[in-house]
């Protein structure tokens, strides 16, 4: 079994709680039991993700050799001139570590998503932008560290496509069981 979840921000990608922490977790929408996540979006967070009760899915998945992209729809603040966008997409250093490159574009429209509770904090005297990045690796709070890298910090990230399979209408908090088409959309044939 494949799922696609809408996980919504101030959920942990787990369902055992940290300790001490306020953050929900995915046990709290009524999952099947047995499925996991495959991979993780940051409490932070929000958009697709999988779960699955299948265990090869994940290696599949998570493979850097595969290289399945994934896009993220990243509200930062600020406006990054078109040479910033360049060197975001050639890869920066965040830490000790190299980005791969990966695609970037300037929204020119906001995309229609669900209001975020809390909101993002609205500054009169500063504006943001929406950027979609799309990247084949994944690690830890990679897209936040790669804005901050650039000078424009993540306001919100969504998770909005992994391979060919999008969010599309599917709502916050809510998930749905993929046919063999949609699996196919994230996989491949």
């Amino acid at each position: 079994m494949l799922l696609a979840f809408h996980k919504p921000y101030g959920v942990l990608s787990q369902f055992t709680p940290e300790p001490g922490s306020a953050w929900k977790t995915l046990a709290r929408f009524d999952l099947p039991k047995g499925v996991y996540a495959l991979g993780r979006l940051d409490a932070d967070s929000e958009g697709l993700l999988l779960l699955s009760d299948e265990k090869a899915l994940s290696t599949r998945l998570l493979d850097p050799a595969k290289a399945h992209p994934r896009e993220y729809w990243v509200q930062v603040e600020g406006v990054p001139h078109d040479a910033t966008l360049k060197q975001l997409a050639r890869g920066v250093r965040i830490g000790d570590y190299q980005t791969q490159p990966c695609k970037v574009r300037r929204l020119e429209t906001a995309p229609v998503i669900p209001p975020r509770y809390p909101p993002v904090r609205y500054r009169k005297s500063i504006p943001d932008c929406w950027l979609s990045l799309e990247l084949t690796e994944g690690k830890n709070r990679q897209v936040r560290r790669m804005t901050a890298a650039i000078g424009h910090p993540t306001l919100r990230l969504i998770r909005a496509r992994i391979g060919n399979f999008t969010l599309d209408e599917l709502s916050p908090g809510r998930w749905k069981e993929l046919s063999a088409t949609e699996r196919a959309a994230v996989f491949g044939p």
